[in-house]
């Protein structure tokens, strides 16, 4: 035999092992990989159809037992309404043997209502409602929590309150409670004169309050928060706008006493916006009786002013045959490198929004958008490219980056834009006088100095009408927050109406946190229709 040929032939072995060694895991990833979606997707159709509001975690932020079996949990899920824990090999178990909290139930006939108790897992830090020592301290499942109440109390010291009937605790006046909604599907005749004879049996200064989330807003926190709102009121009062729209959430008002309903928002601008939009729509639909009286960012004592709310219209060039495009505005419309951050920021997130996951991440992002533009100036000239008219009058304008035209008194993060350092006298602003104050910047820089009082912004008059017209190439804008690319366009801003508003004032607060005052003002809401 050729030697040649018998190193060939020895060769296969070695050939045929080393490519087992490569394929077999590879193979085994694959398969894997596929058996760990087809789970994933079995496990949502499971969570869809189940009367429990399940989440999937591998990772429990606190020691977590299983309701079922009573194990230590490393991988399962929890309900986010009820808090029933389960791992995977006990969830189907848990689903079909335990309750979860029943939004629409009857009561007793005296109107009483029974503790809704759930074992295990109690908040850290909770106490018994018995001997007021505290509970969950023992590393198994122990100790029960009322759903409702969320009264906590040990196992030893259940007995004691076996005729202790549940007030649904500290929100009993936020609270739908599940008798309320089964009177009212009981009801043969459904009026709001109905619903108001109903309203004495939850007691004086009931006001149930709805929670309307946009989970994607802000730092992907919205699942965690609505969660700790189904905990703690009805499950049917909160709503996840990424799922539902406003109009329909706000539904629920026509099964609730006239002019009783609280609404919290949770989200950015535009969120808000689309809330106050959805309350306009309810009026043209002849259902101004259950618009909500207090839209309210946080259920906290206000001060009610009247806000002006603006009609913006973008009508492009070119364009003769379409309807310009109309928007409200609450807050705030610019145009230049604030809405060009905006712009780059909400593009990225919409590519990738696992990434912005967190506040600092966020700021980081900007701040690097702002760095970019401050070399790049891509809003430069802008003097040259847009046309300023207030109240119909020409303004000559200097050599600016960019355009603001505010509603309300903050801006950026807190930021006093219309003041600037205080050291000019300014004319006064306000909610309710019908005016926009108009201001310009120099760029990404000249905002910066004016965010921490280092400069003063170009102040460029107050008027009852903008008009923009903005002669070529395409230019970065926002209304409120949302933004947009926009070719050659003729923009007008006129008065839309007036809004009676929440408003909790933070002054005292301004100097050490500026971001809550921005906020606390941007997410003034409404109230009544004027």
């Amino acid at each position: 035999m050729d030697p040649e040929e018998g190193d060939v032939r020895n060769e296969w072995p070695l050939l045929l092992w080393t490519s087992v060694a490569v394929m077999v895991p590879v193979l085994l990833t694959l398969w894997c990989s596929a058996q760990r979606s087809k789970w994933k997707s079995h496990r949502k159709e499971f969570f869809r159809q189940s009367k429990h509001g399940w989440h999937y975690t591998d990772l429990f932020s606190k020691p977590t037992y299983c309701c079922v079996c009573s194990q230590h949990i490393l991988h399962g899920a929890f309900c986010d309404c009820c808090g029933v824990c389960a791992d995977e090999q006990c969830l189907r178990r848990a689903d079909h043997s335990l309750a979860c909290k029943e939004i629409m139930a009857p009561c007793s006939p005296d109107g009483s209502m029974e503790h809704r108790w759930v074992r295990g897992n109690v908040p850290l830090a909770s106490y018994c409602a018995v001997c007021k020592q505290q509970c969950g301290t023992q590393p198994k499942l122990c100790d029960l929590r009322c759903v409702w109440c969320q009264t906590t109390v040990h196992d030893d010291c259940i007995d004691a309150l076996a005729d202790h009937l549940c007030n649904l605790g500290e929100f009993h006046h936020l609270i739908i409670p599940p008798h309320y909604l089964y009177h009212v599907n009981k009801l043969r005749r459904r009026h709001p004169e109905e619903y108001a004879k109903l309203a004495p049996s939850r007691g004086s200064g009931w006001t149930p309050v709805l929670v309307l989330a946009n989970t994607r807003s802000g730092n992907n926190m919205g699942e965690g928060l609505l969660g700790e709102f189904r905990t703690l009121l009805n499950p049917v009062q909160v709503f996840d706008l990424s799922r539902l729209t406003p109009s329909k959430a706000l539904q629920l008002c026509t099964l609730l006493p006239p002019g009783s309903v609280r609404v919290l928002v949770c989200g950015g601008d535009g969120t808000v916006g689309w809330v106050l939009d959805a309350i306009d729509s309810m009026k043209l639909k002849g259902q101004d009786p259950f618009i909500p009286r207090q839209v309210l960012r946080n259920v906290l004592e206000a001060e009610v002013v009247r806000m002006d709310r603006w009609k913006v219209q973008v009508a492009s060039k070119g364009a003769y045959f379409r309807k310009p495009k109309v928007l409200s505005m609450n807050n705030y419309f610019s145009v230049g490198p604030d809405a060009l951050m905006a712009l780059s920021f909400h593009t990225h997130r919409e590519k990738t929004p696992s990434f912005f996951s967190s506040r600092i991440i966020n700021k980081a992002v900007y701040f690097l958008y702002g760095t970019k533009d401050c070399l790049v100036q891509e809003c430069k000239d802008l003097d040259k490219r847009i046309e300023l008219e207030l109240d119909g009058e020409r303004l000559d304008l200097p050599s600016l980056e960019g355009i603001i035209v505010c509603n309300i008194s903050y801006w950026g993060g807190g930021c006093r834009l219309w003041e600037g350092m205080g050291d000019e006298p300014c004319p006064p602003t306000r909610l309710d006088d019908g005016l926009l104050e108009v201001m310009g910047v120099f760029g990404s820089f000249h905002c910066a100095q004016i965010q921490v009082k280092l400069a003063n912004p170009v102040r460029l008059g107050q008027a009852h009408t903008v008009r923009l017209l903005l002669k070529s190439s395409k230019m970065p804008m926002q209304v409120d927050g949302e933004p947009w690319a926009q070719g050659p366009c003729t923009i007008t801003i006129t008065h839309k109406t007036q809004a009676l508003m929440l408003y909790h004032s933070a002054e005292q607060t301004d100097d050490d946190d500026g971001s809550s005052a921005s906020e606390t003002e941007s997410a003034t809401k409404e109230v009544e229709s004027h």
